[in-house]
């Protein structure tokens, strides 16, 4: 009946994600792109701290780090002389810092990673339109072998700020277009600024800049992504694909390395002479956001669904956790199990995500990152993406027997220190966060005994029922607990550092979702708040069993389509 469970229209940083996220929760996938060749432009190049979690969930943190540059930092200069100076220095308890790659590099990884799981981009393939009815979606396809319909249970428009896919839709993509044109160039700069600093020259005229320089770092020698206003004799009409989207690289000659050079030396905080163009772009820049995230079994992600100023290098970043929500609510959908509003909490998640994306980076296009937040610490977890929250989610849950930090919504905390049987060296929390499904860390002070245990146990037994199966459960131990005898996993917080971080007493109880966002928090734990969050995620069981498929605990020798030999308790 399906071709595939889920087809992904754009193969960039964001399609790629989401693939690579679905494919590994054991979902039928296909991903298409209308290009024949990979990319191989320096359009986004930093990524954010939180990515980098994602990425070592996803199981691709050491390729990425290896090749990647540490960004460090900021320079700034007015008129030639230093205005200022940021460090990129978070508290020691986030695990990674800041990096530079070139998109081309981050998206070659995440291909390589998908091909390793049995999925590969179909190129030259693009979206021609689509219907949907009540169970899936059939999207006609056009490539070099003609036109084909694909019926697929969803499907996810990755395809950029032109995107078939909102269009088809007949989303709104409300905002603006900047007046200024850009131009961007990868080159290297031959100067003594500090290596892994960003460096920001600006000249001002009675307090407003109308002359600006950007040169992010990126990997190689005295290499630079360097962006700067376009001067007017390169300037043309902008090209909207047709859609008055004026956003985006253009489709024309890129500047040439003496339209770079003279900006430099207008600019430059010191002689420079740059050499090694490897590539050039026009650039317009737009602000916009859709007003739904998704229609039936459709969704948009990435600039599909919102695009906005490259400041903070929040975009790519941004997108890349579009997919990383949708993708294990479509993993669950497609098993059969999920509630019936699981896939509407990616619009009620992630749209307020994205208006606030946007009217920040047009603020801070205008008045420089920063400039609505005194406390630098704030200000770098903001831009680290670690700040977002889900409270107000329709599937979030806070027991009111607790008011514990972190609150439910928001991102679950690493925690190092740890320890278990058979592991003769401390380790992080987070690794045991990366598996597919929900986790449940259940806290146990120094005065539980062996009747709080067998509670415990129960309450374990019922909510792996209830979510067939997709709970991962763990007793955190404090360091004098007694935990033996049980069946549940121990993992011992040897120095305190998960009591510290989640400020938790006995009792305490969390369900980190499969995107890393504490979907449940309460210390003490509700058993009925543990279920009545459990059930706004996962179908009921009654539901479940009148679908088409099946969930694992409840299969049998027989065909699971079957589902009427299966009656209701």
């Amino acid at each position: 009946m399906f071709d595939t469970d889920v087809l992904i229209v754009g193969a960039g940083p964001v399609g790629s994600a989401a693939a690579v996220e679905v494919v590994r929760r054991g979902v039928r996938c296909r991903i298409i792109d209308a290009q024949s060749d990979p990319p191989q432009y320096a359009k986004a190049v930093g990524i954010q701290p939180r990515t980098l979690e994602l990425f070592e969930a996803m199981g691709i943190l050491r390729e990425v780090l290896d090749a990647g540059i540490r960004l460090r930092g900021q320079l700034g200069y007015v008129n030639g002389a230093e205005a200022g100076r940021m460090d990129l220095a978070l508290p020691p308890e986030i695990p990674f810092g800041f990096l530079g790659l070139p998109q081309y590099e981050t998206e070659r990884i995440l291909r390589r990673h998908l091909a390793s799981l049995g999925t590969r981009v179909e190129r030259g393939v693009r979206l021609v339109g689509f219907t949907q009815d009540e169970d899936g979606v059939d999207a006609v396809l056009a490539g070099p072998e003609g036109e084909r319909t694909v019926r697929a249970r969803y499907l996810v428009g990755c395809d950029g700020a032109h995107s078939t896919v909102r269009k088809a839709l007949g989303l709104t993509f409300e905002g603006a277009a900047f007046t200024e044109q850009y131009m961007l160039g990868d080159v290297e700069l031959d100067w003594s600024q500090p290596h892994g600093y960003t460096v920001r020259s600006t000249h001002q005229t009675n307090g407003g800049a109308d002359d600006v320089l950007v040169c992010v770092p990126l990997p190689g020698h005295h290499r630079y992504r360097v962006s700067m206003r376009l001067p007017p004799q390169l300037q043309t009409d902008p090209a909207d694909g047709g859609d008055k989207v004026e956003h985006g690289l253009g489709t024309g000659p890129g500047p040439r390395l003496a339209d770079i050079q003279a900006v430099l030396d207008r600019l430059a905080p010191e002689p420079v002479t740059a050499s090694r163009l490897r590539w050039s772009s026009v650039f317009r820049i737009s602000h916009r956001i859709v007003d739904s995230y998704s229609r039936g079994r459709v969704f948009v992600a990435g600039d599909a669904a919102h695009i906005h100023p490259p400041t903070g290098a929040q975009g790519m970043n941004t997108g890349i956790q579009d997919a990383w929500n949708l993708a294990w609510k479509l993993a669950l959908a497609v098993a059969g199990v999920a509630a019936p509003s699981l896939l509407a909490s990616y619009d009620a998640e992630r749209r307020p995500i994205g208006e606030e994306v946007v009217s920040r980076t047009v603020r801070d296009a205008r008045e420089g990152i920063g400039a609505d937040e005194p406390d630098p610490e704030r200000l770098l977890l903001r831009e680290a993406q670690l700040l977002i929250d889900y409270r107000d989610s329709p599937i979030v849950t806070e027991s009111p027997t607790g008011a514990p930090s972190p609150t439910a919504g928001s991102r679950a905390p690493d925690a190092i220190g740890l320890s278990r049987d058979g592991v003769t060296s401390p380790f992080r929390l987070f690794p045991l966060l990366a598996g597919p499904d929900h986790t449940l860390l259940w806290y146990v002070g120094n005065t539980g005994d062996a009747a709080a245990l067998a509670g415990i146990e129960r309450h374990v037994d019922l909510l792996r029922k209830l979510t067939y199966d997709h709970l991962d459960a763990y007793l955190v131990a404090s360091p004098g607990a007694t935990v033996d005898p049980t069946v549940l996993p121990v993992i011992r917080d040897g120095d305190g550092d998960f009591a510290r971080r989640y400020h938790c007493a006995a009792g305490a109880a969390y369900i980190v979702r499969p995107d890393g966002y504490l979907g449940y928090a309460a210390s003490p734990a509700a058993p009925d708040d543990l279920i009545r969050h459990v059930e706004s995620t996962f179908a009921p069981e009654t539901v479940v069993r009148t679908t088409s498929v099946l969930p694992r605990h409840l299969r049998t020798g027989e065909d699971a389509g079957a589902t009427a030999r299966f009656p209701a308790p």
